[in-house]
């Protein structure tokens, strides 16, 4: 399946992200995102929920969308306001980042295309479009920490 494909690989992906982070706090945020994709992976991969009825980590309950946006608000609190649109780069780590959100993006698009033709738990397609804006700012708050700049278009 086309999306559980594009969840390994976000997750793949984030994987790189964390072996180049230096920052523990980063590196917790991430490990729990991989777990998350590999519930909702489960969960795209068994849409009766028989596994997310016997083993609760299959399942991604709508505290972990909070948890996201938690995250989001404490690290736009520590940079200057977005008033342009910016091209992804900047720092190594904040280009993988950029990266990470582009393949999160693919994933929420394949999961979209899979719920118009099958049942997918709308807490699956809220969590990763938090997920992607959670991986922007992500991009832009490590390249704020970098001093990086962030290239305006």
């Amino acid at each position: 399946m086309a999306s559980s494909g594009d969840l390994d690989e976000l997750s793949a992906v984030l994987g790189l992200v964390k072996a180049h982070a230096r920052d523990a706090d980063l590196s917790t945020v991430l490990r729990e995102v991989q777990r998350d994709l590999f519930a909702m992976g489960a969960q795209l991969a068994d849409p009766s929920a028989r596994v997310a009825r016997r083993k609760a980590k299959a399942a991604v309950p709508a505290a972990r969308i909070r948890r996201l946006e938690r995250a989001i608000d404490a690290r736009e609190r520590q940079m200057p306001e977005l008033k342009a649109f910016i091209l992804p780069g900047g720092s190594r780590l904040g280009s993988f980042l950029h990266l990470a959100r582009t393949v999160c993006r693919r994933a929420e698009r394949s999961i979209v295309t899979l719920a118009r033709a099958e049942t997918v738990d709308k807490r699956i397609l809220a969590y990763v479009n938090r997920l992607s804006d959670l991986l922007f700012v992500l991009a832009r708050y490590e390249n704020h920490r970098s001093g990086e700049s962030e290239d305006r278009w």
